[in-house]
């Protein structure tokens, strides 16, 4: 054992003891940086989208189902469908992402004074900075969706 220890010795004392360390913190700053920050941002900006169409699908169905129950009844669809793409529009969601309106109403015929009209809308966010061909395969988007529901005015007859 004492052999082993002495000949182990011999072989630090001939190689050096010391290593030369120099820039070597910038290399482990630059690994840790790429493996804790990256995924941070990303996080930081799918969280932020997530946010926006909170926002956007709550605003929308709020006011799909106000533009509906104030509409007469040949326009109802369409003035709902109108402010549903303004709210969505002004939180970035364009005519080009995929949502869905749903119109549920409490009563046969709909608008009738004291009935109350349900919105529901959904929008499915797309996953930032995921290759179109990955799309086609994975569903890398995350659905939103909000209700709100709002009454039919009870002198909608007098009006």
């Amino acid at each position: 054992m004492r052999r082993l220890r002495a000949a182990l010795a011999a072989r630090l004392a001939e190689a050096g003891t010391e290593r030369d360390d120099d820039g070597s913190a910038v290399v482990e700053f630059l690994g840790v940086t790429l493996v804790l920050l990256v995924p941070l941002v990303y996080l930081v900006l799918v969280l932020g989208r997530l946010e926006a169409a909170a926002y956007a699908v709550e605003g929308a169905s709020r006011d799909a189902a106000r533009a509906y129950v104030v509409a007469d009844a040949e326009h109802a669809g369409r003035r709902a469908a109108a402010a549903v793409s303004i709210a969505l529009a002004d939180q970035g969601f364009g005519a080009d992402a995929p949502r869905r309106v749903d119109i549920a109403c409490s009563g046969d015929p709909c608008l009738e004074p004291g009935e109350e009209v349900t919105a529901t809308v959904t929008v499915r966010v797309p996953l930032p900075f995921v290759p179109s061909m990955l799309r086609d395969v994975l569903p890398l988007e995350i659905p939103v969706s909000a209700t709100r529901t709002a009454a039919v005015d009870v002198f909608r007859a007098a009006s």
